[in-house]
Order: C-alpha cells, then sequence, then structure tokens
C-alpha cells in the first residue's frame, strides 16, 4: 500500500510539471518521467488505476519521443500504453477515456505521413491518384483507422446522458473522418463529419459553459472547412447517396450541386437524385461560384513537359459552368494563340476545382498530339 501510494505521489507530482503548474528543468522532466515509468510497471500488473497511469504517461513520453524526430519509439511507446489502457478501460469510465484518447493519439501519430502540414489528406484521391502513400505507410493508415473506429465504440459505450462522453464521442467521430480521408474513403469521411456535426450541434443545445460552449464552435468550424473540401472529392452517385441517407446537410446543398455540375452532370439529374426543384438547382448554379484552375504544359523535343505562362496557367471564379466547358474554352484559345506548338506538337490540359494537385484529380484532361490519347472529363 505504501509503494502505491508513493508511486501515486510522483505521478501527482509529474502531473503538475506536466501541466505547468510546478517547473523542472528539461533533464530534470525526463528523468522524473523515466523514474515514474519504471515505477508504475510493476503496481499496473494488478491494479487499474497505475494501469490506466502507465498508459498515459507512455503517451508523455511518446509525445517526447515525437518532438525529438524518434517517431518510431515514439509509437512503440504508444503501443505498450495502449496495452496497459485497455487493461484499465472495464474498471472505471475515466479509465475508458484515457484509453480511448489514447486510441485516438496513436491513430493521429500513425497516420502523420497521410497528410500534409495542414494537416489536410496528402493523397485525398487514394488508390485513384497516380501517386500515393507507400505500402507502408497505406498499411500504417489504415492500423490508425481501426485504432479509430475503436475510440469511437469505446465512447459510444460510456453513459451518453454525461456531456463529456457526448463530446468525447463527437471528437472521435471527427478524428475518424480525418482518418478516413487520407485514405481516400470521401464519402464515408463526409459521412463521420456530418454525424460529428450534429453531436456538437446537439452539445451547444444543451447550454454548455463558455469553455465547453468555445470548444464545440471550434470543432463545428473545423468540420465545416473539411467537408467543404472534401466535397469537391466525391462523384455524383456519392453525393445523391449521402443526400438519401439524410448526411448532405442543407447548407452544403448549393456545393454538391456545383459539384455535379463541375463533372458534367445534367442539371436534370441533378435536381432529381437530390431531390430540389430544377429552379432551385438552376439559381445555385447562378449565385454559386467554383475556383477553375488549369495548366497547360508542351512536351518538347527532350520528352520533358512544359508549363505554359500565364493566361495557360492560373484560375478565376467562374459560375454555371462544367470543367469541360472551361477546358473547351482553353483549347480553343491556345490553339489560336502564339504558344501553340502546331499539329505535329504534343500538348495537354487540365483543369482543377479551387487548387492545382494530383493530375488524377483534375475534372478536365487533354491531351493532344499526335498518337496521344485524348483525355476526357473526370
Amino acid at each position: 500500500m505504501a509503494q502505491r501510494e508513493a508511486v501515486l505521489r510522483l505521478d501527482g507530482q509529474w502531473a503538475r510539471i506536466r501541466s505547468g503548474a510546478a517547473h523542472a528543468t528539461p533533464e530534470e522532466s525526463e528523468r522524473l518521467l523515466g523514474e515514474l515509468i519504471g515505477a508504475l510497471r510493476e503496481p499496473a500488473r494488478t491494479d487499474a488505476e497505475c494501469a490506466a497511469r502507465l498508459g498515459l504517461r507512455l503517451g508523455d513520453l511518446a509525445a517526447r519521443r515525437f518532438a525529438a524526430g524518434d517517431r518510431a519509439g515514439a509509437l512503440a511507446a504508444l503501443e505498450e500504453g495502449l496495452h496497459h489502457g485497455q487493461q484499465a478501460a472495464g474498471h472505471a469510465p475515466e479509465y475508458a477515456r484515457w484509453y480511448a484518447r489514447s486510441l485516438i493519439n496513436q491513430g493521429v501519430w500513425l497516420a502523420w505521413p497521410l497528410s500534409d502540414g495542414g494537416r489536410l489528406p496528402r493523397y485525398p484521391l487514394g488508390e485513384a491518384g497516380e501517386s500515393g502513400p507507400a505500402p507502408m505507410e497505406r498499411a500504417a493508415g489504415e492500423r490508425a483507422r481501426d485504432l479509430t473506429r475503436a475510440a469511437v465504440e469505446v465512447w459510444a459505450g460510456l453513459d451518453q446522458h454525461d456531456p463529456v462522453n457526448r463530446r468525447g464521442l463527437a471528437q472521435a467521430k471527427v478524428f475518424l473522418g480525418d482518418r478516413l480521408a487520407e485514405l481516400g474513403f470521401a464519402a464515408d469521411a463526409v459521412a463521420w463529419a456530418v454525424d460529428a456535426e450534429a453531436g456538437f450541434r446537439r452539445l451547444l443545445l444543451d447550454g454548455p459553459g463558455p469553455e465547453e460552449a468555445q470548444e464545440a464552435e471550434e470543432a463545428l468550424d473545423h468540420i465545416g472547412r473539411q467537408l467543404e473540401l472534401r466535397l469537391r472529392f466525391l462523384g455524383f452517385d456519392s453525393l445523391a447517396g449521402l443526400r438519401a441517407d439524410g448526411l448532405l446537410p442543407e447548407r452544403l446543398l448549393p456545393q454538391a450541386v456545383v459539384a455535379a455540375f463541375v463533372q458534367g452532370v445534367p442539371e436534370p439529374a441533378i435536381a432529381a437524385r437530390l431531390g430540389l426543384d430544377p429552379d432551385q438547382v438552376a439559381t445555385m448554379l447562378e449565385v454559386t461560384p467554383w475556383v477553375a484552375v488549369w495548366r497547360i504544359e508542351v512536351r518538347g523535343v527532350d520528352g520533358l513537359w512544359t508549363v505554359q505562362p500565364p493566361p495557360w496557367q492560373g484560375g478565376t471564379e467562374v459560375r454555371n459552368r462544367t470543367a469541360a466547358d472551361v477546358g473547351d474554352e482553353l483549347v480553343r484559345g491556345f490553339t489560336a494563340s502564339t504558344a501553340y506548338p502546331g499539329e505535329a506538337g504534343r500538348w495537354r490540359v487540365r483543369v482543377w476545382w479551387h487548387a492545382e494537385g494530383d493530375p488524377a484529380g483534375a475534372r478536365f484532361r487533354l491531351v493532344i498530339g499526335p498518337d496521344a490519347a485524348t483525355g476526357t472529363p473526370s
């Protein structure tokens, strides 16, 4: 008993340093954390609280290893921490919450190579892209997805009358959407984000305190940005499926209509499958802009492609036009310009929505020249 109390006092000392309530040098912090982890190992075999705290402290160790650039060591510490966290999770709701957060953290770090510096998917089209994650990166992303899905299940199994658990569940769904987006499952990512958004809106309706309300508002802002991004990568069948399942919020319908039209879906089909009046679709297309970004390249005698200067590389805001409309206009303009390499030359044009990216993500692709395989809108 005395040993257990001494270990928990040491854990409390570390918690104060970790929160900033107490000061320690980096060397002292490193020493104390190592001592604490070693002291927790033996009682963690039979004591649920010590096992739960060992899981947390291994997570702290992992964070320090990540900061030092030791990703492999950090992931190993997190994996060990998950083992102890799972061991304790069934003994108390608080331990289950700690375990669920550890699952999410492990997923975030495993999936890190799949996102860019802004934490947006580096390969948003998954296997459809011309470039994609290496097999090991993809395997890590799939493991991250599975861990995050497990976190959702842990939160869902807790008392949903407790706002802490409802908030944790909504946050876990946001993370699951992120992990799915990184693997190219854009429709599933949208569905989970919409589910999470509904959860945070319900939390706000409960009249939370200022801090909780701010957290919910920040989460809603994040989800809103993610949804706008992800809709651009959905085919019309996916958009229609989300609408049929009640997972396409009304505020996003104009963007969904534009997304379908950009792909070349006729207005009557958009109206029918999204459950809208034809006049509504026409109005949305008139008032909702999209940013067309294009690039024309010419292949030289050395076989290399050279990007042409403006106006053959650029972008502008357009309304009520498909990607093919923009691409056809570029083709006509380029063939009449001094930059045109002639009928014997080979050149290509791509049009994206919002920003340049993976060539497979272009809404319109065309290669022109002798023996060239002609492309079509994607």
